[in-house]
């Protein structure tokens, strides 16, 4: 398909020399720990980045699982275009939140505006509304750590007993049925899930719910419902957790899942269990239907799919900005911004960064939204 050959296209985006001041905040954590030949490329991406009216600083929050994107591309635009923007990433509650008050320029959101925060947003797009925008596709990894256990095998019933307290240990039956050539320790099991309210939690837990309803009973949600396991904020902060403690398991965006943490194959009931890549998560989200009205790009995942490679747990990042009603003197570098992104060379930055691009399809009809933004 012509993601697939977008995605063989996709530039290596490592470390890139930036000149200029640039404000970021909690990016310490969010290294993304990608090298390669950076110079070269930043500046021919850099040169195709059209800047029009972009002047001044931006401010955004939003969606962590997008960090590591977000700050790769905000380097390329700093560079082109000189503009500010600062990404907070203090997850999708914080970022709709702030959009709502009308105290950012844009939020990042993996999942859709729900009805009453379409309202809320009224109030600051005058004459207009807050719309998704459909940005960044990836998998939700479940990262775990446990010593002498490289390839891991989970479904949604185990994973749902897991997060809901009612297995405790890694030699349970449930997991060694799934993993019957693994040695696995008899080593308690330390789930971690967002202490914030989390884009990533709602795709992970609407995946649950979808998969296994008889054994999670939760409402999916940005907030956490099940009982016990342990927290940390975003998700920088849940995979620290499990790469320092011995029996850890959590969710987290695919870019994440690194340095000694590795990332559970899912059984979702199709011939092999699914690994979490970019290419297996881009299978799931070319099914994916837009359910938005309007210039609202929302899609509905199918989170209980058994198609063959298709990875379950997959998560679109929404950038949500006013339709109508921006103020004038972030709209030009906000819709500069939101253009470069959504753009071919913006998208190719995702690939090789554990982020899967949009379809054409869907990237094409964002691209003529955004045009449109007043």
């Amino acid at each position: 398909m012509k993601l697939q050959r977008m995605n063989r296209r996709a530039l290596t985006l490592g470390a890139l020399a930036v000149s200029g001041a640039l404000a970021l905040t909690a990016c310490g954590s969010d290294d993304t720990g990608n090298g390669g030949d950076s110079t070269s490329s930043a500046t021919a991406a850099a040169g195709n980045i059209k800047c029009d009216d972009a002047k001044g600083q931006l401010l955004a929050d939003g969606s962590s699982a997008q960090k590591n994107a977000i700050d790769l591309w905000v380097k390329q635009f700093t560079q082109a275009c000189g503009v500010q923007i600062n990404y907070k990433g203090g997850g999708s509650g914080a970022g709709i939140t702030a959009f709502t008050q009308g105290t950012v320029a844009f939020a990042g959101s993996d999942s859709a505006l729900k009805p009453e925060e379409v309202e809320a947003s009224k109030k600051i797009c005058s004459g207009g509304q807050g719309i998704d925008l459909p940005m960044v596709g990836g998998p939700v990894a479940v990262g775990y750590n446990v010593p002498g256990v490289d390839n891991l095998v989970l479904d949604a019933k185990t994973l749902a007993e897991i997060f809901d307290s009612k297995i405790t240990n890694w030699n349970d039956a449930a997991i060694k049925k799934l993993n019957p050539e693994a040695e696995l320790p008899d080593l308690k099991i330390q789930a971690f899930h967002r202490s914030d309210e989390s884009g990533t939690t709602d795709n992970f837990t609407k995946y649950l719910a979808a998969a296994a309803p008889d054994d999670w009973k939760y409402e999916p949600g940005k907030a956490w419902q099940a009982k016990g396991g342990q927290s940390a904020a975003q998700s920088s902060g849940v995979a620290q957790q499990v790469k320092q403690t011995s029996g850890a398991i959590s969710y987290m965006e695919l870019s994440y899942a690194k340095d000694g943490i590795k990332a559970a194959s899912i059984d979702t009931g199709a011939g092999e269990p699914v690994a979490a890549t970019v290419e297996n998560a881009t299978k799931a989200i070319a099914a994916a239907k837009v359910v938005g009205t309007g210039t609202d790009l929302a899609l509905e995942l199918d989170y209980a799919t058994k198609a063959e490679g298709a990875y379950p747990i997959t998560l679109v990042t929404y950038e949500i900005v006013c339709d109508k009603g921006n103020k004038a003197e972030t709209l030009p570098a906000t819709k500069a911004f939101l253009n470069y992104i959504a753009s071919e060379d913006g998208q190719k930055v995702l690939a090789d960064n554990d982020y899967a691009p949009m379809p054409d399809e869907i990237i094409t009809k964002v691209r003529e939204t955004i045009s449109n933004l007043s």
